[in-house]
């Protein structure tokens, strides 16, 4: 029951984006406009408003944001290993070790999470909550090492990387709600009522708009004739990924529902921003738009089991 209720809910509104989109209900640029407003304003909402209610609160976060990072890391590593197996080409390897890592946290990891239960974890904070404080910093290192990854595949390490890298980060708003949040919870402030009720307001809107965004990428998506590639990426991110966030939750010492925590966010489909982090840094398009696409299976196949054996 509990994976019903949790899985359901979330992919019965990706189908809807898919169906809105293939059957002409909203125009062609509809549910990409309202993934821009998700990304501009709902997102990052829903993180400054989670942060400066729950930082507080936060004894033990820093364990489950040290499963996090290290299930990214060894997800990156083992990218690498996979794409040179497959004998990836080099200019297209940053796009299918990015595939690999780069979760889609914000729209599909979050919703899921918050479709459970919302029980303390950690040392009394709501499951919710901790969601959010593990995501937050996670996409910053998402967006951090999917430049790296990507430029490094069409150019040598050294400064001509530095500029990329600050751009993108100077440009994304989950970071900077990220930081905004952390920096208004250790100054100890507190939003007036209005205006906390209206970042709610907005936050709430992000996760079913995104996930009918979601839904609505799969049906522009292109699977090319060569498929093992992105099989491969998108295996190691749905089917892989669960099984290394347990492994970095079980080093860090995380409890059962924190664990389990970590696997879900580590078993999303990868995120639809990097087809659009490909195109902008010149890798193979093809290959990431098709590796969101397969993803979404792999993952569905993952968080089923990973939900399946909560105990809640």
């Amino acid at each position: 029951m509990l994976v019903l209720n949790a899985l359901t809910p979330v992919f019965l509104i990706i189908a809807a984006g898919a169906w809105m989109q293939k059957s002409s209900f909203v125009s062609a640029g509809f549910l990409r406009e309202a993934n821009r407003v998700t990304y501009w304003l709902g997102l990052p909402a829903l993180i400054f408003s989670q942060l400066v209610s729950a930082l507080s609160q936060a004894a033990g976060a820093e364990r489950l944001l040290a499963a996090m990072f290290l299930t990214t890391g060894l997800a990156l590593g083992v990218g690498y290993v996979v794409a040179w197996l497959l004998r990836v080409p080099g200019p297209a390897m940053g796009t299918f070790v990015q595939g690999a890592f780069r979760g889609n946290l914000a729209f599909v990891g979050l919703p899921i999470v918050f479709a459970l239960p919302n029980v303390p974890v950690l040392a009394g904070l709501p499951l919710h909550a901790a969601a959010v404080l593990a995501v937050a910093p996670t996409m910053v290192l998402y967006n951090v090492a999917g430049v790296i990854v990507l430029v490094l595949s069409q150019h040598a390490f050294g400064p001509r990387m530095l500029w990329p890298v600050f751009r993108q980060l100077a440009t994304t708003p989950p970071l900077l709600a990220t930081l905004a949040g952390i920096g208004f919870a250790a100054m100890g402030w507190t939003l007036p009522r209005a205006v906390a009720h209206t970042l709610e307001a907005l936050g709430e809107m992000a996760l079913p708009l995104g996930l009918l965004g979601v839904g609505g990428s799969l049906m522009t998506t292109q699977i090319s004739a060569a498929w093992k590639a992105p099989v491969g990426s998108a295996v190691v991110k749905g089917l892989a990924g669960p099984l290394f966030g347990w492994t970095a939750a079980r080093l860090c010492g995380l409890g059962a529902v924190e664990t389990s925590l970590v696997m879900i966010l580590a078993a999303a489909p990868t995120a639809v921003v990097s087809y659009t982090m490909a195109v902008e840094l010149k890798g193979d398009e093809k290959m990431a738009s098709a590796t969101i696409a397969m993803s979404v299976v792999t993952s569905l196949l993952a968080l089923i089991a990973v939900v399946g054996t909560m105990t809640l």
